[in-house]
């Protein structure tokens, strides 16, 4: 009889090893979600933060361009027609 209670002591020993360390594990996955919601936080900021500074350039870019630099003159005169097409569209939805 003595063998079974060893052998259960045993057990009871090793399922309170592996309890622990279940607790010990989730207690780390908690830790690990939180920080990576934190860390999907900063990008989402960070990619505010570029889409924002991709717009200023852009605008910086157009506004170059119409104080007569020679680089980008094609590359406004193709972003003016754009803009003429979106308004000439939009226009005509309107009219319908």
């Amino acid at each position: 009889m003595s063998n079974i209670e060893d052998i259960v002591d045993s057990l009871e020993n090793k399922i309170s090893k592996v309890l622990h360390k279940l607790e010990l594990l989730k207690l780390a996955n908690s830790k690990l979600s939180e920080e990576l919601e934190v860390s999907k936080q900063e990008i989402r900021n960070q990619n505010g933060h570029i889409a924002n500074w991709e717009e200023k350039f852009e605008a910086l870019k157009i506004a170059n361009t119409m104080l007569g630099s020679d680089e980008s003159k094609r590359e406004t005169k193709l972003k003016i027609n754009a803009l003429i097409r979106d308004i000439d569209h939009c226009i005509a939805q309107l009219s319908d």
